[in-house]
């Protein structure tokens, strides 16, 4: 994609792209991450900090990797995700019955205060705005519930940001192109430039309802975890 779209453009295209690169979605995750997105997923489900048996709703839930998670460490998930060619690639129901649900993350077809938690892993880039899925995470969300937005991000060093920036701009791409789609992994580095600043994020936090916002750099800072708790 050489221009990045906006509004229901990019909410069709990334549906679109989603869609074709379900099925070989999880494969390219793990070669193009070597792994570490495992990791990543672990630590964003533990810093939810709930005890076990919440329940916890997975916001673009994908293929359901965050939902398994969730289970193996005794909560109760629920995956929301707007596309019907990733909940189709789902290897298996992590859900214990609850259900993967095809619906818009902006939308959530639930009760007011209906979970104890949230996790949501590499998708705010891919939404048409961020502080809407705040303000829907707040409604969902009981008091106390705690949120755990898992991203992308930028190493703070200067050379590894620099061999990040080249991995992530042509490696990527490379990965994708053989074992799946060219134009879907040339957008996901492109996609970075969505993302709000963490001053931005944290004060759209405050706003939507949120306490205690911390972002932990994972990895040398190729990815970050933002927990924060509903007032």
């Amino acid at each position: 994609m050489s221009e990045l779209p906006s509004g229901a453009d990019k909410r069709r295209a990334v549906r679109e792209m989603f869609d074709t690169i379900a099925p070989r979605y999880d494969l390219v995750n793990r070669i193009m991450t070597l792994r570490l997105d495992v990791a990543w997923r672990r630590r964003t489900v533990r810093e939810l900090g709930l005890p076990a048996g919440s329940l916890v709703a997975d916001l673009a839930c994908g293929t359901g990797d965050l939902c398994r998670e969730l289970a193996r460490q005794g909560h109760s998930p629920v995956g929301f995700d707007f596309s019907m060619g990733m909940l189709r690639a789902a290897p298996d129901d992590p859900t214990d019955g609850r259900g993967l649900v095809n619906a818009d993350v902006l939308e959530l077809p639930v009760r007011d205060g209906a979970f104890d938690g949230a996790t949501c892993g590499f998708a705010l880039r891919n939404l048409t705005a961020v502080a809407p899925l705040l303000a829907e995470l707040a409604r969902a969300l009981r008091p106390g519930g705690r949120v755990g937005l898992l991203e992308v991000d930028q190493p703070a060093n200067p050379i590894l940001r620099r061999g990040h920036g080249l991995y992530f701009g042509r490696v990527v791409p490379l990965i994708g192109a053989v074992l799946s789609d060219r134009d879907a992994y040339r957008y996901l580095p492109e996609s970075v430039a969505y993302l709000p600043s963490w001053d931005d994020l944290q004060a759209a936090l405050r706003s939507s309802g949120f306490a205690d916002a911390r972002r932990h750099r994972l990895s040398a800072g190729i990815a970050q975890l933002v927990s924060a708790t509903r007032r």
